[in-house]
């Protein structure tokens, strides 16, 4: 006899210096969401317990019992694996962790763990831009690049958790200059906020064309994507570099997963349409025919992605 399902479910994505957190109905209804700071003193140590009272606290004051909730997902930036286990989480200061059994033993609730941009990744297949596809690739373009896979509606982990970690895909065999992950020629030097203005430097140094980029005093990835919406000459050059290297990378990604749907997010696709149309131009170029016509669509759910994909997370 199956176990009947709870009502609820939570959903919890931390950053660096907040938690974010979701209440919801086990249909995706979004009840309630709220932050707490994220404590990352003594090695990180009051994380999870601060989340197993916000959680207690929420659960009180709305006379919810245990039996009627379905579990707590939660987010993380870092690897983790599909124990809920994190290798660590840099940014949290921790070492290895196991988060799913901590949480769960804090708080008497099911829990799930996952990598914070793979949970984002599900949150957009469930309510958001590619709500009922099955198969789902999602980059987060920000500080650096993010990406997620689902199949099946699930979030493909890998053996060390590092599945979806589409930003240090190797683009450029013969670049020198060493990304944050200590390799060189990553994705992410070229297609995140702070790729985009190395690229766009290396440009203003190299190229004669004219532009509103020169003498900026602080280049920004926000100054090149608005000088490239207005046609600055200089803006495009960079702009169309940019999309042929991440059209190229979601053209490799897709002969390996074969998405029904592509989700653009992050602070960066705040560009809107017009970087979509550069990405899907390249794209094009690239993917296996069978995979050409894949749509590459803005992500929908914003912040909340996290916390829609954490709740998500546990009712399988």
């Amino acid at each position: 006899m199956e176990k009947e399902m709870g009502k609820y479910c939570f959903g919890i994505d931390v950053g660096g210096t907040s938690v974010k957190c979701g209440f919801f109905r086990t249909d995706g209804t979004l009840i309630e969401k709220w932050e707490i700071p994220t404590r990352t003193e003594n090695n990180g140590s009051e994380i999870l317990p601060d989340i197993a009272t916000a959680i207690k606290e929420r659960m009180n004051a709305r006379q919810i019992l245990k039996t009627d909730v379905e579990g707590v997902g939660i987010g993380i930036p870092g690897p983790i694996n599909e124990a809920g286990e994190a290798a660590c989480a840099v940014n949290l200061y921790w070492g290895f962790k196991p988060v799913a059994k901590e949480l769960s033993e804090l708080t008497g609730l099911s829990a799930k763990a996952g990598n914070d941009a793979n949970v984002a990744a599900l949150g957009e297949a469930w309510k958001g831009a590619a709500a009922g596809a099955r198969s789902v690739i999602m980059i987060t373009l920000g500080t650096g690049v993010g990406g997620g896979i689902i199949i099946d509606q699930k979030i493909v982990c890998g053996h060390n958790g590092a599945a979806g970690e589409v930003g240090h895909a190797n683009m450029n065999h013969a670049e020198t200059e060493p990304c944050n992950c200590g390799n060189c020629g990553c994705l992410e030097q070229v297609a995140s906020a702070t790729g985009i203005v190395r690229v766009a430097k290396k440009m203003l140094e190299s190229e004669n064309t004219p532009s509103v980029l020169r003498g900026c005093k602080s280049l920004s990835a926000k100054k090149v994507l608005d000088a490239y919406k207005d046609g600055d000459a200089l803006a495009v050059q960079v702009m169309e570099f940019v999309g042929d290297q991440l059209g190229g990378a979601l053209g490799i990604f897709s002969c390996v997963v074969d998405p029904e749907t592509i989700v653009i997010g992050g602070g960066v696709s705040r560009a809107g349409q017009p970087l979509i149309d550069c990405i899907q131009k390249y794209y094009r170029k690239y993917a296996f025919t069978p995979s050409k016509d894949t749509p590459i669509v803005l992500a929908k759910l914003g912040n909340d992605a996290g916390i829609y994909g954490a709740a998500r997370m546990v009712l399988d």
